[in-house]
């Protein structure tokens, strides 16, 4: 062999021997499974990970995220793709952080007697740009919770975040650039910019979910049948659903400090 053939060959084995790039969850699940580490926390388990290892991608975009073509959640996104596998979202969202908000006992008398059933609100977040809800129906309480949850990560959406109150100085956004309205049935939740150090000011329900998608401050005003959970969560979401179709031009962009998903440094 020339010199020039085995120079090509050395840089042929090089590239196979470099390890192949995996998204943060798969990367993760990998080295737990090599390394063995323990769960951190009392109660912590490693069922994402068992599930990534375990998962064979059925559509296109779950086959681009497991050859590690996709390594991030913004550039999943920008493929136009629909996430269908929730395993896309454990692969690129690994820290997401979960809260179940409702759980209802539903009953109905049939003819063999008293049927019961569970309705359970769940959400999904990991504080940084990107929040989920989903709701899910089951006969026992903890596979309903975990069916929700697992509705809530499809339903995931990028968080406009800015400071669009005219109080707020310069810096990251930690409020919502402009003034926006969520509806539910009769809930209807409206969502106002406020300053930095102002906190929350919201609902319950609402506040939990602001809190998953990385909001810290808030005003808001609702009207309706705030006391409904379900809707009041649902309101909330879908304020934020339509603080994304939102147009937004550049220059706005930059002195409103708005960031769409995570901070990324």
């Amino acid at each position: 062999m020339t010199e020039e053939e085995i120079s090509v060959k050395e840089d042929i084995d090089q590239f196979d021997s470099e390890e192949k790039p995996l998204a943060p969850g798969l990367r993760a699940a990998v080295n737990f499974e090599t390394t063995g580490d323990s769960p951190r926390r009392r109660g912590e388990t490693d069922e994402a990970g068992k599930r990534l290892r375990e998962w064979a991608p059925k559509t296109r975009l779950g086959k681009m995220v497991s050859n590690g073509e996709i390594l991030t959640m913004e550039k999943a996104i920008s493929t136009g793709l629909p996430i269908m596998e929730v395993e896309i979202i454990d692969a690129l969202i690994p820290n997401l952080e979960d809260d179940v908000l409702c759980v209802n006992m539903v009953q109905r008398m049939t003819d063999s007697g008293r049927r019961v059933r569970f309705n359970v609100l769940a959400a999904v977040g990991n504080k940084d740009g990107y929040v989920g809800i989903g709701m899910a129906k089951g006969k026992e309480v903890p596979a309903t919770i975990q069916k929700a949850i697992t509705v809530a990560k499809l339903n995931i959406i990028p968080v406009l975040r800015g400071n669009g109150s005219w109080e707020s100085g310069v810096g990251p956004g930690t409020s919502i650039p402009i003034e926006v309205t969520g509806r539910s049935s009769s809930t209807r939740l409206t969502l106002i910019p406020a300053p930095s150090g102002k906190g929350l000011v919201v609902g319950p329900v609402g506040k939990r979910v602001l809190t998953l998608a990385g909001i810290t401050d808030i005003w808001s005003r609702s009207k309706g049948q705030t006391r409904t959970t379900i809707n009041y969560a649902k309101a909330t979401f879908n304020a934020l659903i339509e603080l994304n179709k939102s147009r937004i031009s550049t220059e706005q962009r930059d002195n409103l400090f708005i960031v769409e998903g995570r901070v990324l440094e």
